[in-house]
């Protein structure tokens, strides 16, 4: 009999809950985040939950009802890890995280550590000193504060721009991240951001688009990170690197002077233009520290040319002693998916992948088109027997196989993708014949959506649930610059083996190759050595310090990895 936990159900992980702010809301929209905190039920329904688990896949992942309905799952999976008397683990992940925030209204924060191995790589001292003092600043210079309102204010009628001002009046200035491009796109802008908001002592605020509430919690506490809708900027979401605000412009054109510009546009698409990729060589004492705002528009993982940048070197080196973890640690720290979205991860997870003794992942991308293709297939099936990570099977006329053992061990693997004949095709090849090993292979498929679509906000839910159900997994094989493979393998922690991309529908030799580490790839990092700044000639700046190299998928792209001792 499993007896009842004591524990409430609200205090489940030992935490006290923090008080409800009570600061005065200066704005609308801040009233309105306000009434839009969600209040979960105090019974839990179990008949519902049974029914839940036993449905299939696609319809566990997409839920059953509207966004804030009340959440059964959260309670039920709440009293199960009590009723089993799961070990305590550090929620707080070295205090990466803090106590206080409210647990039912962002049940993965303190949740999702039990569904993941231990933290590979702990947070530095200094990083978590820097994470707090970015936090002081957040609250202090955030929408609703005075500051901001004044701030807006001056973005608003252009007044004290100009050379001789100073861009952290009131202490505050502001880096404001254009939502652009897929998602995966748009996780690697948001860490690559906020990394670089730290360094250069700039509030963080993204621009929330049509679906950014739907899926992430608040990472800070009695504040936003979300850019208020009277945000002043018109139409700054059209800006491109021609805009006489480009930080490319200002830096060749204008020589570093920003007089009558209200801020600076830093455009830093894969495909930018190498003036605007000064940008990764700017010490911020050129002429950025004379604007209080600076939008950032991003479709990649810039911090690996952060790191090119002398001027952060020391910093970086305190922050991140494990150069391959600064992923893995932004994102655990600032990504924690909404209560839907983590609905829909733990109902998969637990009807389909928790009770196997090994789970693999497999993310697979196609950029030749939607249509499923042979050489595709066989590339998976290449990859996953070279490295050993699925078994064969026995062909058919060669005996029964390796007849499995009483208890047989079980292999659960989860692929993703837009369109399910992949998954289909492992999965009949695994129920026709038996596995050569005797081990038991299932194959699950949360979603096949079939073509990609932007800024749809159930698109995007059930993209950004299966990029966590990857990172539960124990080994992961991703496809080629796909920024949702990145995704998925960086936040578990998980060194992927990555597909290369097939040229002339032909299966590549070797199909996969392990990965140097499991931070992200940037498809766009300057070609020019930051002492010198000559941006009309290109060098190989995969050989200028040992920690930044060539992405094994692509080769004009650079990640960080660990030195080789």
């Amino acid at each position: 009999m499993e007896r009842e936990s004591s524990t409430p159900a609200s205090s489940w992980l030992g935490i006290d809950e923090a008080a409800p702010f009570a600061g005065k809301k200066a704005t609308k929209d801040a009233a309105a985040a306000d009434a839009f905190v969600r209040r979960w039920p105090k019974v839990v329904n179990a008949t519902l939950v049974a029914f839940i688990m036993t449905m299939p896949p696609l319809l566990i992942l997409l839920g059953g009802g509207r966004p804030g309905a009340p959440a059964v799952w959260i309670k039920s999976t709440v009293a199960s890890l009590a009723a089993r008397g799961e070990p305590k683990k550090d929620v707080l992940l070295g205090g990466l995280l803090l106590p206080g925030f409210d647990e039912q209204s962002c049940v993965s924060r303190y949740q999702s550590v039990y569904y993941r191995k231990n933290m590979t790589r702990p947070p530095s001292p200094h990083l978590l000193r820097r994470l707090r003092q970015q936090e002081a600043l957040q609250r202090r210079c955030g929408p609703g504060t005075e500051p901001y309102r004044r701030a807006s204010e001056r973005l608003r009628s252009g007044q004290n721009a100009g050379d001789d001002f100073v861009a952290t009046v009131d202490g505050c200035g502001y880096l404001v991240l254009i939502s652009y491009r897929g998602l995966g796109n748009r996780i690697l802008a948001i860490t690559s951001a906020f990394l670089y908001a730290m360094l250069t002592g700039r509030v963080l605020l993204l621009d929330p688009g049509k679906t950014m509430a739907d899926l992430f919690c608040e990472p800070f506490q009695a504040t936003s990170w979300m850019l208020p809708g009277d945000f002043p900027l018109e139409h700054f979401r059209d800006l491109g690197e021609d805009a006489p605000e480009s930080y490319g412009n200002v830096a060749v054109n204008r020589s570093g002077s920003v007089a009558g510009l209200r801020f600076v546009y830093a455009h830093l698409d894969h495909a930018a233009t190498p003036a605007n990729r000064l940008l990764y060589c700017d010490d911020h004492r050129q002429f950025l520290h004379r604007v209080q705002w600076v939008i950032l528009r991003t479709d990649s993982y810039i911090v690996p040319g952060i790191f090119l940048n002398p001027a952060y070197k020391e910093e970086l080196d305190m922050m991140f002693p494990n150069k391959d973890a600064v992923f893995y640690l932004l994102s655990r720290y600032l990504l924690h998916p909404t209560n839907d979205v983590w609905g829909m991860v733990t109902r998969f997870y637990h009807s389909y992948l928790k009770n196997a003794d090994e789970r693999l992942g497999v993310q697979i991308r196609v950029f030749d088109g939607d249509e499923p293709f042979q050489h595709i297939l066989d590339q998976i099936l290449a990859c996953t027997s070279q490295e050993h990570l699925l078994p064969g099977v026995v062909v058919s006329g060669h005996g029964g196989g390796v007849a499995p053992p009483p208890i047989a061990r079980s292999k659960a693997v989860l692929t993703t993708g837009l369109n399910s004949w992949y998954h289909d095709s492992i999965r009949d090849m695994y129920w026709r014949s038996p596995s050569a090993t005797g081990e038991v292979v299932s194959v699950h498929q949360p979603s096949h959506e079939l073509h990609q679509h932007f800024f749809r906000s159930t698109h995007d839910m059930k993209a950004l649930a299966e990029m966590y159900l990857l990172s539960l997994t124990d080994k992961i094989v991703t496809s080629g610059w796909s920024t949702f493979g990145y995704v998925g393998a960086g936040l578990g922690g998980l060194t992927p083996y990555i597909m290369i991309k097939p040229e002339n529908h032909t299966v590549p030799n070797p199909p996969c190759v392990r990965a140097m580490s499991m931070e992200p790839c940037d498809h766009g990092p300057p070609y020019f050595e930051c002492t010198k700044k000559e941006i009309d000639k290109i060098i190989d700046t995969g050989n200028l310090v040992p920690h930044v190299r060539s992405c094994e998928d692509v080769p004009w792209g650079r990640k960080l990895a660990d030195p080789i001792s």
